[in-house]
């Protein structure tokens, strides 16, 4: 009588962290993952850091360069782009920041958010925090000059294409020095928004919408983004549209708005509701009990 040797089947997982994987992050599980990141960032080196940010700064140039080009080939050469050319070239304006948060690059309102949070809870790193700043906006600036020193002034661009991104850059300057500011504090809260969401996202693909979507509202609303726009407003420097003034004081009015929407609608609110809100030591209300002897009376009637 032939013998088969019969495999046993592997153990299914505990069905624990198997839910792990599936169940909804809390917001406790979110934050710790951000006060994680944020120490992994006030860890580095400052060169990393500098490195990183350049880099970062040059990347986001992929923003403002999509929706320049876009505008180009969909405008009609003399005419002025349409609304339904702005939208569809709004769609293009979130490619930075993908580019930048997947990349891992240093991008300075994503630390408006990690280290604060930080911060707050531990009640130190303060200066590491504002060194962090100092360096990563400092070299996100450096990285968007380099990019709109190539589109200003190699050949790298089609001369349309340099053309509208001149043209971005000066409707950014020549608006009221309030109106960036506020709309600042907009683009602050939904680029702090995406990094908050993006560290309870599971996949990169999740990630990829997060991003997309809020930074498309951003572009799409003309929200002031100090990074994202640095870029185009120095091309319009460069090339001479704009006096170079118009540079620091579109960059001040940008940069106070981020730090303030990032800082106070974000991280603020998400401390509060983690630590102060007791999202930390709450726990889920247990099931109602059922009593399996109670049953239905159609099933006490004889059929």
């Amino acid at each position: 009588m032939a013998f088969r040797l019969r495999r046993r089947a592997p153990a299914p997982p505990p069905a624990s962290a198997a839910q792990k994987h599936l169940e909804r992050p809390s917001a406790q599980d979110i934050y710790e993952q951000v006060a994680n990141n944020a120490r992994q960032e006030l860890g580095r080196s400052g060169v990393s850091l500098f490195i990183s940010g350049i880099a970062g700064g040059i990347f986001m140039g992929l923003s403002g360069m999509g929706n320049a080009i876009a505008i180009a080939l969909l405008t009609p050469a003399g005419a002025a782009p349409s609304a339904i050319t702005l939208f569809i070239a709004k769609m293009f304006y979130p490619l930075g920041f993908i580019a930048v948060i997947l990349g891992r690059s240093q991008l300075f309102t994503e630390n408006t958010l990690y280290p604060v949070a930080l911060v707050l809870a531990e009640k130190q790193h303060v200066w590491k925090t504002l060194k962090l700043w100092t360096i990563v906006l400092g070299a996100n600036v450096l990285g968007a000059a380099a990019f709109a020193a190539l589109a200003s002034f190699t050949p790298a661009l089609r001369p349309e294409f340099v053309d509208k991104l001149s043209w971005l850059g000066l409707e950014a300057a020549s608006r009221p020095l309030a109106s960036i500011f506020w709309s600042g504090v907009v683009g602050g809260w939904i680029i702090a928004t995406v990094a908050w969401l993006v560290s309870g996202s599971h996949s990169i693909t999740g990630s990829v919408m997060i991003i997309w979507m809020l930074a498309f509202v951003v572009g799409l609303g003309q929200f002031a983004h100090c990074i994202a726009g640095s870029g185009e407003v120095l091309t319009t420097v460069f090339l001479g549209h704009a006096a170079p003034m118009a540079f620091p004081r579109w960059l001040l009015g940008a940069v106070g708005g981020n730090i303030c929407g990032g800082v106070g609608m974000v991280t603020l609110l998400e401390y509060g509701q983690v630590v102060y809100g007791g999202d930390a030591e709450a726990e889920a209300l247990p099931a109602a009990p059922t009593d399996t002897s109670i049953r239905p009376k159609n099933e006490d009637k004889e059929v």
